[in-house]
C-alpha cells in the first residue's frame, strides 16, 4: 500500500522536471522581457542570471542536456542564495529564501536523474 505510486515514479519525475523548468523560466522572462512584471534585476544579474532562469528553465522542462543545465541551475540558485537571502538571517523562512533554497535541492536532484520520460534527450537516446 505505501509504494501505490511506484508504477508512477517515472512519470511524477517527469512532471516535476517539467513544471521545475517551467517555472523557472518565469524568472528569466521577468528579467529579459519584463514579462510577466518588471523585475528590479540589473547587470550581472540579469544578463547571467536571466540567461540561465531563461533559456535552463526551458531546456530543463523539455528534457535537453537536462544534467548538466541543472547544474548549473541549482549552483546558480545556491548562489543566489547566499547572495540576496543568506546575509539577511538563517532561516530561509525569516531572510525569504526558501524559493531558491528549494529550486536549489529539486535542479540538483534533477541533475542527478537526468533527461527521465516525456522528454527530447529521452527521445534522442532511443533513437
Amino acid at each position: 500500500m505505501l509504494d501505490f505510486m511506484k508504477n508512477y515514479e517515472k512519470h511524477t519525475y517527469a512532471l516535476m522536471r517539467i513544471m521545475a523548468g517551467f517555472l523557472f523560466l518565469w524568472h528569466g522572462t521577468s528579467k529579459y522581457l519584463s514579462y510577466p512584471r518588471v523585475s528590479p534585476a540589473e547587470g550581472y544579474v540579469k544578463i547571467l542570471g536571466g540567461g540561465i532562469e531563461l533559456i535552463g528553465g526551458v531546456l530543463i522542462m523539455v528534457g535537453l542536456f537536462t544534467s548538466p543545465v541543472a547544474f548549473i541551475a541549482s549552483g546558480h540558485m545556491a548562489a543566489a542564495y547566499w547572495i540576496a537571502h543568506g546575509t539577511n538571517g538563517f532561516f530561509p523562512i525569516l531572510n525569504q529564501g526558501e524559493l531558491a533554497a528549494l529550486y536549489c535541492f529539486v535542479f540538483l536532484y534533477i541533475s542527478s536523474k537526468g533527461d527521465g520520460e516525456w522528454s527530447i534527450g529521452g527521445q534522442l537516446k532511443r533513437r
